[in-house]
């Protein structure tokens, strides 16, 4: 979880500037969300912050709580995310991203253990939450790695 950021940045910097806004003709056979590279870190932001960390809270403050999923698409068109300035997005994310560390550092035993139900993936602990997390974290850079080689096959 730690390095995330630092790989995220790394993988966004591959891209040239003229494709950080790129979207391939079909999105067939994408690992992730059909997002744009700087799309795709938008989205990992907004996930971390009201996604994830808002889960965890919710997780330790109440009894079994439903969590549910978020709207990509809505949030990518009503936030703006195509016209995102990447460097104030990375930033964000990062502080993000020490803030859902510190508190997973936190957390006791008995607390990893709670328990949720998490739409579209049903009942939960909030260990299997932070697994969940984990497994986007590589969703993202598998998306970005995909957009990657169909920049550099030249495809329009």
């Amino acid at each position: 979880m730690r390095a995330f950021p630092d790989l995220l940045e790394a993988h966004f910097a591959l891209f040239p500037q003229s494709h950080r806004h790129w979207a391939p003709a079909s999105w067939d056979g994408v690992p992730s969300e059909a997002l744009t590279a700087i799309e795709q870190l938008c989205h990992v932001r907004d996930i971390e912050i009201e996604g994830y960390q808002r889960r965890i809270e919710r997780t330790l403050a109440e009894r079994n709580p439903f969590l549910p999923s978020m709207d990509t698409d809505a949030l990518a068109r009503d936030r703006r995310y195509a016209i995102a300035d990447a460097g104030e997005v990375l930033t964000s994310f990062r502080e993000a991203r020490r803030r859902t560390v510190a508190i997973v550092e936190r957390l006791t035993p008995g607390q990893l253990e709670r328990p949720a139900d998490f739409e579209g993936y049903g009942p939960v602990t909030l260990r299997a939450l932070i697994h969940y997390l984990c497994s986007h974290d590589q969703q993202h850079l598998a998306g970005l790695q995909w957009l990657l080689g169909k920049v550099w096959s030249g495809q329009k």
